[in-house]
């Protein structure tokens, strides 16, 4: 697929962990990040690379940790590492904030001081840290035909947290914002349009605030290609802090053309066409979107000049 489509480096973001499409959602299971250097990066030089999340890939139903103190030594131990093996970043699931809990069974959020140190050790490695908190709106509300996300949380029930048990979208979108607020010397990467792509003057707001955030719009063409002139608005004005990404499976029959549906987006002003689902998968489409037509040298920027600044070794 990357050679079709033209793909020169693809970065896998949970390199020490295997993740399946699985039961309703996603399953979570513990790998080595050296089984990634062996099978991708060594394998195929020049082509691969990947970000760790240490050791906070665990199952949701036991604690995160019972012992705070140990954890985070373990954590930044674990974050040396893999740095020293070639991982360029450290990433973190939803689950931080949404599902994990401590030895008391609280809730554990992605501001929680005691994790601290690991985003401070981030900022002493000179690595970025790329975290998913919260998810569409649709995600948190009913799952109801009246849903914009309804087919998407039929198909995957476990995306659907409008339970009461779970923080609110605010609540965590709150959280995440304190965490990057408080730790400046940290460069953070919030992927799918920092998760609120219905509301890019809320996101505008939080680059404005935050010199040390950096976005991708991985997986929300949907949201973007709705909204086309604010869209190529907020790309040109943000040029310089969007890294391009898709979150979707590279390896499937579909692959090929959710990629050449980015670059549709992105390079076009094409009208009415669909974005693949969240899974890159086609034919589940909401709406259909239109493209934002990018100068050249924006593309540039998007597809490869940005990620080089935050990541020189690539």
């Amino acid at each position: 697929t990357m050679d079709e489509v033209g793909i020169v480096k693809y970065c896998d973001l949970t390199g020490n962990v295997h993740i399946e499409f699985s039961g309703g959602g996603y399953v979570i299971n513990p790998g080595n990040i050296s089984d990634f250097f062996e099978n991708c990066a060594d394998k195929y030089p020049g082509k691969f690379y990947c970000f760790t999340m240490i050791n906070f890939a665990r199952p949701v139903d036991k604690p995160l940790f019972t012992d705070h103190r140990s954890f985070v030594a373990e954590a930044v131990d674990m974050l040396n590492e893999h740095v020293e093996m070639g991982a360029k970043g450290l990433k973190l699931l939803k689950e931080l904030g949404l599902r994990y809990r401590d030895q008391d069974g609280k809730l554990i959020n992605l501001d929680d001081e005691r994790l601290s140190p690991i985003f401070e050790e981030a900022a002493r490695l000179k690595i970025p840290v790329l975290i998913h908190q919260a998810d569409p709106s649709g995600f948190f509300e009913p799952v109801t035909p009246e849903n914009e996300h309804y087919e998407s949380l039929l198909k995957y029930p476990d995306w659907s947290f409008a339970d009461k048990k779970y923080p609110r979208e605010t609540e965590l979108l709150k959280r995440r914002d304190n965490l990057v607020k408080r730790h400046q010397d940290t460069v953070f990467i919030l992927p799918h349009v920092a998760n609120h792509a219905e509301n890019l003057g809320y996101v505008a707001r939080l680059l404005d605030d935050n010199e040390n955030v950096f976005i991708d719009f991985s997986a929300r063409l949907d949201e973007l290609g709705r909204q086309p002139y604010s869209s190529r608005e907020f790309f040109m004005k943000y040029q310089d802090r969007i890294i391009f990404g898709t979150d979707m499976p590279a390896n499937t029959d579909s692959s090929a053309d959710m990629y050449r549906c980015y670059f549709r987006f992105l390079e076009t002003y094409d009208e009415s066409f669909y974005s693949p689902d969240y899974d890159g998968t086609f034919n589940r489409a909401r709406w259909p979107i239109c493209g934002i037509g990018l100068p050249g040298e924006v593309l540039e920027k998007i597809y490869y000049k940005n990620i080089l600044k935050l990541i020189p070794s690539l």
